[in-house]
């Protein structure tokens, strides 16, 4: 196997494991935001909020069989 078909099976993992768990996926995204905010004295919240909805934004919410069949 080659290096890039391990990036796309690993890429497709991490897709199907961000849709099948995207209450945990956006709690981590929520938690990880608010840790930088409080280290950084909520100087930057308005950026962090808007990396968080980008980051929400990017859960799949639905990903195709790894085979590539529908």
């Amino acid at each position: 196997m080659s290096l890039v078909n391990t990036l796309k099976d690993l890429f497709g993992k991490g897709q199907k494991y961000a849709a099948e768990n995207s209450d945990k996926v956006e709690g981590a995204i929520t938690k990880a935001g608010d840790f930088v905010d409080g280290k950084t004295g909520g100087k930057y919240s308005q950026h962090i909020d808007k990396a968080q909805d980008a980051a929400r934004k990017a859960i799949p919410k639905d990903v195709p069989p790894a085979d590539g069949t529908k």
